[in-house]
């Protein structure tokens, strides 16, 4: 599959309703070789990785998103191949490659989206209506936009954002979850995140119901993805149905 039909199929994907009321679950923070290699293992339908944001631990150069992608790739066609050999299919559709951004120049943007191999664009900081818009027509690659929830107002203001799908968060990356009564007025699908861990993530989902769920830091061990934690957060999320 050429990298524009996965930009295609995966925006297709991020846009259609729920499967049989299955929430989806996007993993998100990886930036070594293993923690794809678990990612591939526990088959989440997204995995996060943080471009070019120097706060963040997590962290990757461009350069390194690519190779990532590549062996997600990689490793996710092979996870899927023994999926189907022992007739225990779980996903129809591959890991998407999600890459994360703050503020970073269209430009450079678009560049990237066409030579990294990422599938969808996750944009935490103060991006515009306008530059989504415009990433989207050079691109055509789907966008998920994040939104900081401090009170009702903020839930509302995601509800204008141009993007495909609006990420609701306690901040950029605390670890911390937001109160969810701020969103239960919510009219658009929306991802929750905001400390979700195996342990709340099931909490989390009876109590909110969202489009889906992203974890990072709920997945980590001193400060590194821990890959029963990455299993564990999978099969949760897996076991929930509206």
């Amino acid at each position: 599959m050429s990298a524009v039909n996965r930009r295609h199929q995966a925006r297709e994907w991020l846009l259609a309703p729920q499967e049989l009321g299955r929430a989806r679950v996007k993993l998100c923070g990886m930036f070594r070789e293993e923690d794809v290699r678990a990612v591939a293992l526990a088959r989440p339908d997204l995995c996060g990785f943080i471009v070019n944001f120097p706060k963040s631990h997590r962290s990757i150069s461009a350069d390194r998103l690519k190779e990532l992608c590549e062996l997600l790739g990689e490793e996710d066609a092979q996870a899927a191949a023994r999926e189907a050999t022992s007739g225990n299919a779980v996903s129809v559709h591959p890991i998407w490659r999600v890459g994360v951004f703050v503020n970073e120049p269209l430009d450079f943007l678009i560049r990237l989206v066409s030579e990294s191999g990422i599938d969808l664009v996750q944009l935490h900081g103060s991006e515009s209506n306008a530059y989504i818009s415009e990433l989207r027509h050079h691109t055509g690659v789907g966008t998920i936009q994040a939104f900081q929830v401090r009170n009702e107002e903020d839930a509302s203001r995601a509800e204008g954002s141009a993007a495909d799908m609006v990420l609701l968060d306690n901040g950029q990356g605390t670890g911390a979850a937001f109160d969810w009564s701020y969103v239960s007025r919510m009219h658009r699908p929306f991802i929750l995140a905001g400390g979700l861990t195996p342990e709340n993530v099931g909490e989390a989902l009876d109590e909110v119901r969202p489009w889906g769920v992203d974890m990072s830091s709920g997945l980590e061990t001193d400060k590194l993805k821990d890959p029963e934690k990455i299993a564990a957060a999978v099969r949760e999320v897996r076991r929930w149905r509206l």
